[in-house]
């Protein structure tokens, strides 16, 4: 019998959770480095100057763990990926904190033998079911997407 909450990978073998270990440090002002010991890391700037701020590094992460995920599902249908691109919308609320209410996620996305139905698959499956940071968010801030597929929107 499974543990209750367990999940499985892609494979259906059983996760093996491990902690994320990540050191911040203020660079002075409203600036900070974070990233793993001996990796390189990101500057985060509270004023948005020097670096994404904090909320734009979270629009930043979530379209990056969804995109690893379609990249990769396009790659094992053997129709890789030539172009791929990702402009992300996250509207805020206007109280503090000033959490995001809406992100929208308006993918463009070019690869010979892609087809329409099998990159919005891979996006959906990215997004619904594969993406942590997209499941680490309140469940309440919906998060929609659109694709323009070598150069054409859906209809």
């Amino acid at each position: 019998m499974g543990q209750r909450g367990a999940r499985s990978d892609r494979e259906g073998r059983p996760e093996v959770s491990q902690p994320s270990l990540l050191e911040v440090e203020w660079q002075g002002d409203r600036r900070f480095q974070a990233g793993r010991e001996g990796r390189p890391g990101a500057l985060f700037d509270g004023d948005g100057a020097a670096g994404p701020s904090p909320p734009e590094g979270l629009l930043g992460a979530l379209a990056s763990c969804v995109s690893v995920d379609v990249v990769d599902i396009l790659a094992k249908r053997r129709t890789p990926v030539e172009s791929f691109r990702v402009h992300v919308t996250g509207e805020r609320v206007d109280t503090i904190p000033r959490r995001f209410s809406h992100i929208t996620l308006e993918f463009t996305i070019s690869g010979t033998g892609i087809e329409r139905v099998h990159a919005e698959r891979a996006i959906e499956l990215a997004v619904t079911k594969y993406c942590s940071v997209r499941d680490s968010l309140s469940p309440d801030i919906p998060v929609v997407w659109k694709l323009t597929l070598a150069g054409e929107s859906a209809a």
